[in-house]
């Protein structure tokens, strides 16, 4: 496995960078803000009641843990499903500043502690299920109002973001489910418009000029 880093982006938030890469999980310019103008602002907030989320690179588990928070003040009811092949250890995810900066640390820490492949209920409104597998291993059906896709960049792994890749994602959301990423490639928009999205262009987050927001249509 490649060597990891703890490190600290713009807004004081951390991420983890992979140092034969120079790549970072998040955007430096702030892990935080990225994740809430992506996942939130973009994608869950266009939803109410009962979500279901699949979050494709599960990661830090930053973006669960703001879904979390942001589901206790919409009272929204999340069913999240994270996949990952190279998740983080427990002792990395000691040093991630995330619980300090968001609160809910008990969750935080039930969220990487608790086992993989069982649905966990970590509270009233939130239930995790954590996946270990390879995305071209990711095969569900109707599933998912919405996916968090937050895959390594392009140029580190181009085959993460191929049209197999997208249309697995099709499959596994519902009809006028959505799927977000930080992602603004032409590549990437012609792979998700082959498998069938309807794609569109939206501001990106601080340091990033776009991103795509996509549409299994109805």
């Amino acid at each position: 496995m490649l060597k990891r880093e703890i490190v600290q982006t713009a807004d004081g938030s951390a991420s983890i960078r992979i140092p034969d890469w120079d790549e970072s999980y998040h955007s430096r310019h702030g892990a935080i803000q990225e994740a809430r103008h992506v996942f939130i602002a973009n994608g869950l907030d266009l939803f109410s009641g009962e979500v279901s989320i699949l979050e494709m690179g599960f990661g830090t588990g930053l973006n669960a843990l703001i879904t979390f928070g942001h589901a206790i003040d919409r009272k929204l009811t999340i069913s999240y499903t994270g996949v990952d092949h190279y998740p983080v250890t427990d002792a990395e995810a000691a040093l991630l500043n995330y619980p300090a900066l968001l609160g809910h640390a008990d969750i935080f820490k039930d969220m990487h502690e608790r086992p993989w492949h069982v649905p966990q209920m970590l509270a009233e409104h939130f239930t995790l299920t954590k996946i270990d597998r390879h995305f071209d291993d990711v095969h569900f059906s109707n599933e998912f109002d919405l996916v968090y896709f937050d895959a390594f960049g392009y140029r580190f792994q181009p085959n993460l973001w191929s049209e197999a890749i997208f249309c697995a994602m099709f499959n596994a959301l519902k009809p006028g489910g959505m799927l977000v990423t930080y992602a603004a490639r032409t590549a990437i928009r012609r792979n998700m418009e082959a498998a069938g999205f309807a794609v569109e262009k939206l501001p990106g987050p601080p340091g990033k000029r776009e991103m795509f927001r996509a549409r299994k249509p109805i």
